[in-house]
C-alpha cells in the first residue's frame, strides 16, 4: 500500500499508532471514532469514508497523525456494547467524539454532555433530544441529521415503477426502525398510498439473513428494502447475493450495496457526510462550541441502478429511473 492507504487502513482499523511518531508542533488532538460496526478494507483497498475524512481534514490544514490523530471504536453489530465504548472513549479524554448512526449519537450522549459530539446521521435530533434545536442545537452534539423517513417512501416510489403488479415487500431492518418507531409508521403510511403490504423483519444479525430472505419467499415478497444499518452496509455482499438467489428485487439506502450486486440504492451519499463532518471537527479545533453550530441536513442523494442485475432477474428499468441515476452498473 503507499503512504495515503496505509494511514487510511490504520484510521479504519481503529488504531492511532501515528501518535508515537506525531512531531509535537502544539496540541495533538484526539479524535474519537464510534460506530456500531466496522467496514475494515482488504489489503490493498481504503475505507472511502476514511479517505473523504481525511482529505477534508488536510483540505482544512489538518494532518493525520501530526496534529490529530483517531481512536475508532466499533461495536461489530452488537449495539449493547456501545455504552461502554462510548464510556470508554470518554475515559480516554479524547477531544471530540464524531458518533455515526442514530445508536451511537445515543450512546455518546449519554455518555458526556460536555466532550464535544459530530454526529452523522442523527434521525430527528430534536426529539431525540440531543438538541433543541436544528439551527441552535445548544448542547454538547451537531453535526448532520439524517432524511431518511423521507427516502424509504422515494425507495417505494421507484420499486412501484419497475414492478407496478408488487403488492408484498419485505423490510429488514435494525437500529433506524428500533431507535425510532415513528420512522415504521411514515414507511407504513408510505406503503399503504402505494397499495403495498409490508413483511417486517426486525433485528436481523448477519447470521440471520438467509433465514430472513426464506421467510420472505415464503411469505411471497415481491421485493426486499434494507433500512440504512451499519450491519447491513458490512453484510452487502451477502445481501445482494441473496436477494439474487430468492430472486427478490432489492433496493438499499447506499450506492455500496449497488455496486456489490444490488438492484437499486437512492439516499445520502455517506462518503460526503464524513467530509461535511470534517468540516465540523475543524470548526471545533479553531475553537467554536458545538451548541452554536446548526446541525445541517444533507444536500446530497445519489441514485444507482444495477442493470446487470436487472437483467439476472428479468426486469426493465424505466427510461424516465435510468436518465436522472447518478451511476449505472452494467
Amino acid at each position: 500500500m503507499n503512504r495515503r492507504d496505509t494511514v487510511l487502513a490504520i484510521f479504519a482499523l481503529g488504531t492511532a499508532p501515528l501518535a508515537a511518531f506525531a512531531q509535537l508542533q502544539g496540541k495533538v488532538w484526539r479524535i474519537g471514532m464510534l460506530t456500531p460496526t466496522g467496514d475494515d478494507p482488504k489489503p490493498g483497498e481504503s475505507n472511502a469514508y476514511a479517505m473523504a475524512f481525511v482529505t477534508e481534514m488536510q483540505t482544512a490544514g489538518h494532518a493525520f497523525g501530526i496534529n490529530y490523530v483517531v481512536e475508532t471504536r466499533s461495536a461489530h453489530g452488537d449495539y449493547e456494547r456501545l455504552p461502554a465504548l462510548a464510556s470508554e472513549l470518554v475515559q480516554l479524554k479524547v477531544d471530540i467524539i464524531i458518533a455515526v448512526t442514530p445508536a451511537a449519537i445515543s450512546a455518546a450522549f449519554k455518555a458526556s454532555k460536555t466532550v464535544p459530539i459530530v454526529c452523522i446521521g442523527a434521525h430527528d435530533p430534536v426529539s431525540q433530544g440531543f438538541a433543541a434545536s436544528l439551527a441552535r442545537p445548544g448542547g454538547n452534539v451537531t453535526g448532520l441529521a439524517s432524511f431518511y423517513g423521507e427516502l424509504v417512501p422515494k425507495n417505494l416510489e421507484m420499486l412501484k415503477l419497475i414492478l407496478p403488479k408488487a403488492s408484498r415487500i419485505g423490510i429488514l431492518s435494525n437500529g433506524y426502525m428500533v431507535q425510532d418507531p415513528a420512522l415504521e409508521q411514515k414507511i407504513r403510511d408510505a406503503a399503504n398510498k402505494l397499495g403495498l403490504r409490508l413483511q417486517v423483519i426486525r433485528r436481523v444479525s448477519a447470521d440471520q439473513l438467509p433465514r430472513a430472505f426464506s421467510d420472505m419467499t415464503q411469505e411471497r415478497a415481491d421485493a426486499v428494502i434494507a433500512i440504512a444499518d451499519p450491519i447491513f452496509y458490512h453484510e452487502r455482499k451477502q445481501l445482494a447475493e441473496l436477494a439474487l438467489k430468492h430472486r427478490l428485487p432489492s433496493f438499499f439506502p447506499q450506492k455500496e450495496y449497488v455496486q456489490a450486486g444490488g438492484l437499486l440504492s437512492y439516499g445520502e451519499d455517506f462518503a460526503d457526510l464524513f467530509a461535511q463532518a470534517a468540516k465540523y471537527v475543524n470548526k471545533i479545533m479553531k475553537g467554536a462550541k458545538p451548541g452554536e453550530l446548526p446541525i445541517e441536513q444533507p444536500t446530497k442523494f445519489h441514485l444507482a441502478i444495477n442493470r446487470g442485475t436487472a437483467k439476472a432477474l428479468g426486469l426493465t428499468i424505466p427510461q424516465e429511473l435510468l436518465l436522472r441515476a447518478d451511476e449505472v452498473i452494467e
